[in-house]
């Protein structure tokens, strides 16, 4: 087992990792930047290491300074967590050339599928469907993307190869618009993610998200932990997450987990992963993986058991996985909601002094947060501050616990999320179960 993680990442998910590690007796250290001093995980702690000024560009994402804080302080291993560089390959590279072990995939595997034209191939050879699409980057050929486009037929996405997180992508309606979104796309592409390269994908009307979760082994073993529906987004940022998608059967979760699960096997992977899929009419449609632990696990954690985190930790240290693939029963639903630091409306980030704080608990609650009364929320970094999870027999269940988590809790001094939460739990579409990833923003906007 390791002895030592650097956990390479900030509030609610460093402090989850803190947990695991404390769990399996492994010593941590906190590399925090300046702004961060008073973190929960960081006064927790076995050993501190601040590697640089507030601005993230300058500590979380400095990849000199983490490898040096791991040096200093005779680390084992690097947990990323999730953002900042966890799916950043040449930090992976750099981590485990230094000596160190890098809790994650191998870092060709996160060149791979960081690379979306790159991930769709490896996918189809995997026999993982995907969305109907270029089969390949757009080159400059302007007659062979317009016929690409009839053919695909409208409308049509124009997708960066290199983007994530919602950026980097144009729908094109009509063919007037087609070229002029290639090269808009393309120059934001090569702007905003040093990539050029963009492909063209048939864009689905009313699709729905839904992700498989899965982890692997350094012995060959691989298992999928079912699927989570996360179709409540704005921006492409997802806002409420469940377990299990409601609609699904037995057949349909199972059929496309062992697919991921063999996927995994013939690519080599290791560690927790993702695959993010589109569902429209019954069918699935691979869009990328994430090579990392996920903001919403928990409600994979709830449902099934498992300790996604302490996994990554064993797989890390070369165990083989605790689980096979017969132990993994969902049993109940899981809901999140994802706690945010803004204005309820207007999304306008809040930093600031939370001047009281109060968690809800009773039966089927978790709370995932580093915030506590008199932290102060910096304003240098993303505004999630915490998420609401509830658990319960069944979808109402779950969703019953959540109304009552949200009614107790209590963030005083800033301004949070919590109020849309509430609302958005007693839309009758959405306790309906099954609405489409558009369907936030809409309802926003008659709002």
């Amino acid at each position: 087992m390791l002895e030592k993680v650097l956990i390479a990442n900030r509030g609610e998910i460093a402090l989850r990792i803190l947990r695991a590690c404390r769990e399996l007796g492994i010593r941590t250290v906190a590399a925090h930047s300046t702004a961060d001093r008073d973190l929960k995980h960081v006064r927790l702690a076995d050993e501190t290491v601040c590697i640089g000024p507030a601005s993230s560009t300058e500590s979380y994402l400095n990849i000199p300074a983490l490898v040096s804080a791991a040096e200093v302080t005779a680390s084992d291993a690097i947990h990323p967590g999730y953002g900042f560089l966890s799916e950043n390959p040449d930090f992976a590279e750099r981590v485990e050339h230094s000596g160190f072990t890098f809790i994650g995939p191998l870092a060709e595997t996160i060149r791979v599928m960081g690379d979306k034209v790159a991930a769709i191939e490896a996918m189809k050879a995997a026999g993982i469907p995907c969305v109907p699409g270029s089969d390949g980057p757009l080159d400059d050929d302007e007659s062979r993307n317009l016929e690409l486009a009839r053919n695909i037929g409208y409308p049509v996405i124009i997708k960066a190869a290199g983007g994530g997180g919602g950026r980097g992508m144009r729908v094109v309606h009509k063919e007037a618009d087609l070229l002029g979104a290639i090269s808009v796309t393309r120059n934001e592409a090569r702007s905003s993610f040093g990539n050029a390269t963009v492909y063209m994908e048939k864009y689905l009307e009313n699709p729905r998200h839904i992700e498989i979760q899965v982890i692997a082994d350094h012995h060959g073993n691989a298992i999928h932990l079912g699927e989570r529906d996360c179709s409540m987004q704005r921006r492409h940022q997802k806002v409420i997450e469940e377990s299990p998608a409601p609609g699904l059967t037995e057949e349909q979760r199972s059929e496309i987990g062992e697919r991921c699960a063999l996927a995994c096997r013939e690519i080599g992977y290791r560690g927790a992963g993702t695959f993010e899929f589109l569902y429209e009419d019954g069918n699935f449609y691979f869009i990328e993986m994430n090579t990392r632990i996920q903001v919403e696990h928990p409600v994979t954690e709830m449902v099934t058991g498992v300790d996604l985190v302490r996994e990554q930790l064993r797989v890390a240290s070369g165990a083989p996985l605790s689980y096979r693939q017969e132990d993994i029963v969902v049993r109940g639903h899981a809901i999140e909601c994802r706690m945010n630091a803004e204005d309820p409306r207007t999304f306008v980030p809040s930093p600031g002094k939370i001047s009281q704080y109060h968690a809800p608990g009773g039966p089927g609650v978790r709370v995932d947060s580093h915030i506590y009364s008199g932290y102060s929320v910096p304003p240098y970094y993303d505004s999630m501050i915490g998420k609401l999870i509830t658990h319960g027999d069944s979808r109402e269940s779950a969703l019953a616990r959540m109304r009552t988590a949200l009614a107790e809790i209590v963030i005083g001094g800033i301004k949070s999320n919590i109020a849309l939460h509430q609302e958005l739990l007693l839309d009758p579409n959405f306790q309906a179960g099954g609405t489409n990833i558009h369907y936030l923003e809409k309802r926003l906007a008659e709002l």
